[in-house]
């Protein structure tokens, strides 16, 4: 089974061609998606080894993961994998997730950093909880970190999988429509690598308020 790692960045120069390199280690391809960069992204993406699909302007996450399945789709991935390009997540990670694929328990898995209790920034060790339970309640998704970047999905529920959100509510557009497609889900548990770079990504108070605020609002993944 070909396994496909896609990897939205926006401004990564100073992590992405680690994130690659690792990544090439443990998955058959490698896609960046260069949502816009002003960087040398795209650059060096392509120097360490993955192919580079790149949006002319800023989409978001959830625009630039509809581009990565659909290029993964289209260069035969069996298993699609993503993973964040700030260097939070562990590439010796991904057989992990795609086990329970490549298994046949799950079309669709999660990765969770509660499941593995480990040291994280406060805010995230308090938020991510949170907003777990605001996805339960708004959408009835259920998870013990339904915000993380490290999924897997198989061909079949990627195929089916429309992402119609463009910023971050996309991470729980894909899991409530997994859910309403009858998708098997598994969480996975994992762990986070903070460094003060990849720590100052992410959700942070004011970006989290937003993201809370347009949850609200949202009628994509109601």
């Amino acid at each position: 089974m070909k396994t496909v790692a896609i990897i939205p960045a926006f401004n990564e120069e100073k992590t992405i061609g680690e994130v690659v390199s690792k990544s090439k280690k443990y998955a058959d391809e490698i896609i960046v998606i260069d949502d816009g960069s002003r960087d040398k992204t795209s650059k060096i993406a392509k120097e360490s080894g993955a192919r580079v699909y790149r949006h002319l302007i800023n989409r978001g996450l959830g625009g630039a993961l509809s581009t990565g399945i659909k290029a993964a789709l289209l260069n035969g991935a069996d298993i699609i994998l993503t993973l964040d390009a700030d260097g939070q997540h562990d590439a010796e990670e991904i057989p992990k997730m795609a086990k329970p694929i490549i298994n046949g328990e799950a079309d669709f898995v999660v990765g969770s950093r509660f499941l593995n209790p480990q040291t994280m920034p406060l805010f995230r060790r308090l938020g991510i909880p949170f907003f777990n339970i605001v996805a339960f309640i708004l959408f009835g998704i259920r998870g013990t970190d339904t915000l993380c970047g490290m999924r897997a999905i198989n061909k079949k529920a990627a195929q089916r999988l429309e992402i119609q959100s463009n910023g971050m509510e996309a991470a729980l557009e894909i899991h409530q429509k997994s859910m309403s497609n009858h998708f098997r889900i598994k969480e996975v548990p994992i762990r986070a690598i903070y460094t003060e770079y990849s720590s100052s990504k992410g959700l942070r108070f004011l970006p989290g308020l937003r993201f809370l605020i347009k949850l609200f609002t949202s009628k994509i993944i109601k």
